[in-house]
């Protein structure tokens, strides 16, 4: 019978111990909004948000660096309030809801800012096209009531949509556009730490 070499021992068990260390937190949907804003008719905004979604974030650190984040977002229950609004970015015009369900986001990069501030880099995908983009982030702490251990965070990006390819527009008669091209995405999560 063959010695496993030494080396190998102390890889296998230096993997082990990092797998060990590593934590995964879950999205509590009961205390968690996903909030989008965008210009309209040049003079307001439009609110809107989505009662389906799930995420989770895997940490190995303290700091949060290693930090691996998902979530994603049903695009079937988004809420701007109006039926006939909700439909029309539900269709082909803008999200396409029947071909693409979901938009989707993965982390490549988690740097620290401050205290307790960061940048997460990422992959966004909505109507099946990928984009890089950055969220500022805040976290807001950690604690255990109820014998649960919670983390709630703040993130806030702005994307470009046609680069989405929500391209659909009207002009209006004072000059620009129904609908603006910058979509502001605000997320107040609170995480969930998992056995």
């Amino acid at each position: 019978m063959r010695k496993i070499p030494w080396i190998f021992l102390l890889i296998a068990t230096a993997l082990l111990s990092l797998r060990a260390q590593s934590q995964t937190w879950e999205i509590d949907p009961a205390h968690t909004s996903v909030q989008f804003g965008v210009k309209h008719m040049v003079i307001s905004e439009v609110t809107g948000k989505f009662h389906e979604f799930s995420g989770k974030v895997i940490i190995s650190e303290d700091d949060f660096t290693s930090a691996q984040i998902e979530g994603s977002a049903k695009i079937g229950s988004i809420d701007t309030g109006n039926e006939r609004r909700d439909g029309h970015l539900k269709s082909e015009d803008f999200f396409y809801a029947e071909k693409y369900p979901e938009m989707t986001f993965k982390s490549t990069k988690v740097e620290k800012t401050g205290t307790d501030t960061y940048q997460i880099t990422g992959d966004l995908t909505i109507r099946g096209i990928t984009k890089t983009v950055v969220f500022d982030a805040k976290h807001g702490g950690t604690i255990t009531a109820f014998g649960t251990q919670r983390m709630g965070w703040q993130a806030t990006t702005t994307i470009n949509r046609f680069d989405f390819g929500l391209h659909w527009n009207k002009t209006i008669e004072t000059g620009g556009f129904i609908v603006g091209d910058k979509i502001k995405i605000n997320i107040t999560a609170e995480f969930i730490k998992q056995d």
